[in-house]
């Protein structure tokens, strides 16, 4: 229903009995958005905002959830199609990673570091894990990345055959992810992990919004 809200931040409240949340003015109507502390950390006072939201409907009622950039609410739409994490839990793994460094352990299956999060337990750290790296990394609904004009002989194709697949899991078109994976690899020449690439495509397509 919502992509996102541009507007005037009125106020931000890291705590509160309705949780850490932000008030968008747009065009004279204020939208209470739920956000993480991190988001919170990232916004001065009365500036002109662009947020991402995703909606969240209960049987008694609906709320907005928000983020800075459309990557941050992709991943935690992933994260609560897990059953059992819910926007609380979402939020308070999204405090503690960035992007990149949440992809990075669910390629490395690193359980142990993902429940470094508050909330998270070790069993729930590998039921997130075994869920989402399914979801973040689907083999069989990639058209395998085209780099034949870039030198590629120290990286491995099935490493950009999975960054592309993590990039269209998050909401970008084929094309998008090739153009992404093309640059940075054509810009750096230490690219040969599959969590550098995929960090430096992000970073690329951040700056393209």
């Amino acid at each position: 229903m919502y992509d996102y809200l541009k507007g005037h931040l009125v106020s931000k409240q890291l705590n509160s009995y309705r949780g850490s949340h932000i008030v968008v003015d747009v065009n004279g109507i204020g939208y209470l958005v739920h956000t993480g502390k991190t988001t919170i950390s990232r916004l001065n006072d009365e500036q002109e905002i662009k947020i991402y939201v995703s909606l969240s409907h209960k049987e008694d009622s609906m709320s907005l959830t928000g983020f800075l950039t459309k990557e941050e609410r992709d991943i935690f739409n992933i994260l609560q199609s897990v059953s059992g994490i819910g926007t609380k839990l979402a939020l308070l793994i999204l405090d503690e990673f960035s992007i990149s460094e949440l992809i990075d352990i669910m390629i490395r299956e690193d359980a142990k570091e993902l429940s470094r999060a508050k909330g998270v337990g070790s069993k729930v750290a590998q039921k997130i894990i075994i869920e989402l790296k399914d979801k973040l990394v689907n083999w069989s609904n990639v058209t395998p990345v085209d780099v034949e004009d870039i030198k590629t002989k120290d990286v491995d194709q099935e490493a950009l055959v999975e960054v592309q697949s993590v990039l269209i899991s998050l909401g970008y078109s084929v094309n998008e992810a090739k153009d992404a994976i093309k640059a940075v690899l054509a810009s750096k020449k230490d690219l040969s992990k599959t969590e550098d690439i995929l960090k430096s495509s992000l970073e690329y397509l951040s700056k393209m919004v």
